[in-house]
């Protein structure tokens, strides 16, 4: 496919770099601001599975502190969430430093969210069909309920975009995203302040 091989990749570059020095300036700022709210410590890296299932190491802004309780063990996401961050989460905010792993040619701006390692061996064949792409700062699971959907209905809309991947649905995505991010909707799910962790397919 010419806009999925060579296109894309290259709308993902001059884009991604256009908007990050564009955004340089609220880039800096949200960096003091978390370099205050988390001990001097404003980035999360975290490796990630991408295209093919290679791992790359995913940058984002850190939302979370990293407290521990008495056993040393992490406090509930709910309790590390801090104020800031959960203002820059609410804003999107927190993705801005993925435009560099765009830039890398590790992610594309629309695909689907790189998830965390440990997941891959609790894939079934279907769900795999997502890593067939780059996975994306967006996607079509975002514009279709972001956090607030249960990991069913995530993959199927992942392997969806897979399936009908082209610049109109791109284009559809992206100013879908301008929505989501204006209305806040989406960032928790039902019954916390991020999604849930996968546990596997239901037997």
């Amino acid at each position: 496919m010419v806009y999925g091989n060579f296109l894309k990749p290259l709308f993902d570059f001059i884009i991604s770099l256009i908007a990050f020095i564009i955004l340089l300036p609220v880039f800096f700022i949200v960096i003091v601001i978390l370099l205050i709210a988390n001990n001097g410590k404003p980035f999360f890296l975290q490796k990630r599975p991408g295209l093919r299932g290679k791992i790359f190491k995913v940058i984002k802004f850190k939302t979370m502190n990293d407290n521990k309780d008495a056993n040393g063990n992490f406090l509930p996401d709910s309790k590390r969430l801090t104020a800031a961050g959960k203002l820059i989460r609410k804003t999107s905010l927190d993705e801005i430093p993925q435009l560099l792993n765009v830039i890398k040619g590790d992610m594309s701006l629309i695909g689907p969210r790189p998830l965390l390692v440990e997941y891959l061996p609790l894939y079934n064949d279907f769900q795999k069909m997502r890593h067939e792409v780059k996975p994306g700062i967006t996607g079509w699971a975002q514009v279709n309920g972001r956090n607030a959907i249960s990991w069913e209905q995530k993959f199927e809309y992942d392997v969806w975009y897979v399936n009908n991947l082209s610049f109109t649905l791109d284009a559809k995505i992206f100013f879908l995203t301008l929505k989501k991010i204006f209305k806040a909707e989406g960032i928790s799910s039902e019954t916390s302040h991020t999604m849930e962790k996968f546990i596997g397919n239901k037997i």
